[in-house]
């Protein structure tokens, strides 16, 4: 059984950042890609930034490309996601998933575990 927990969301005034975890239980942490996807109040859950299993590939939205930047540290099961510059379109509850495979994807269906979401808010 995979657990993936995220940490990190709060409020936080728009230009500023953030930085949210997701630890990840089980040993087959480092075997997959891992991914972020954020779905703001009301609408879908939308691709955000994925990371190929050793880390050497990163792979992000294009609303975002140039503000966050996605990491991991498989001695750690953690994956990171650093949020700059942060605007009022960024508002969302987001989630880490993790891949069935080792290639980062941008599709839903392509991730098979899920945490429990991690509420970030921008105030102007």
């Amino acid at each position: 059984q995979v657990q993936l927990v995220e940490s990190g969301g709060g409020l936080v005034q728009a230009g500023g950042s953030l930085r949210l975890s997701c630890a990840a239980s089980g040993r087959t942490f480092s075997n997959y890609a891992m991914g972020w996807f954020r779905q703001p109040p009301g609408k879908e859950r939308g691709f955000v930034a994925g990371i190929s299993w050793t880390g050497g590939s990163q792979y992000y939205a294009d609303s975002v490309k140039g503000r966050f930047t996605i990491s991991r540290d498989n001695a750690k099961n953690t994956v990171y996601l650093q949020m700059n510059s942060l605007n009022p379109e960024d508002p969302a509850v987001y989630y880490c998933a993790r891949g069935i495979e080792v290639r980062p994807t941008a599709r839903r269906y392509e991730y098979a575990y899920w945490g429990q979401g991690a509420q970030v808010t921008v105030s102007s």
